[in-house]
């Protein structure tokens, strides 16, 4: 498998379904958010970390593309892989599958800015979260340039 692997596992509740009886997109882009926090995680940009030092993140690009319906019931796993990393952001990309092995349900691709949150602008990275971001590399960043992608990479 290329990339990071699973950041996010869950279940689809009747609540986060819509009078057409399948999960509402502001699902979705909440159980992507959960697996952005992880993947930040694990590249070192952990809740603590950014309280410590002053920094944080911002959305400044997001993509999704809506491939079947999520239902009651389903587990859900998103898998990422980070595609692009910067002295001061990060592109990044998420799978939605049902299950493990399951259908392709969507993909988001972002764009993530580092930033001061004092002074309000972008920063650099330290180098320890550089080095850790390294490992999150997908083995073939090119296959994402085409938008929608037509399958799933990181199944």
């Amino acid at each position: 498998m290329s990339g990071l692997g699973i950041t996010y596992r869950g279940v689809v509740q009747q609540w986060h379904c819509d009078f057409m009886g399948h999960m509402n997109v502001m699902w979705y882009v909440g159980k992507f958010d959960e697996a952005t926090w992880n993947f930040a995680a694990l590249s070192g940009l952990s809740g603590q970390y950014l309280k410590e030092s002053g920094r944080g993140m911002a959305a400044v690009e997001q993509r999704i593309s809506y491939r079947r319906e999520a239902l009651v019931g389903d587990v859900i796993v998103v898998k990422s892989a980070a595609l692009e990393i910067k002295p001061k952001s990060i592109r990044f990309v998420h799978e939605m599958f049902r299950g493990d092995g399951g259908d392709h349900l969507a993909t988001m691709m972002a764009i993530g800015v580092h930033i001061d949150t004092v002074a309000r602008k972008s920063a650099e990275f330290e180098p320890h979260i550089l080095a850790k971001s390294q490992a999150l590399l997908d083995a073939e960043p090119a296959r994402w340039d085409e938008w929608p992608p037509r399958k799933a990479f990181l199944a």
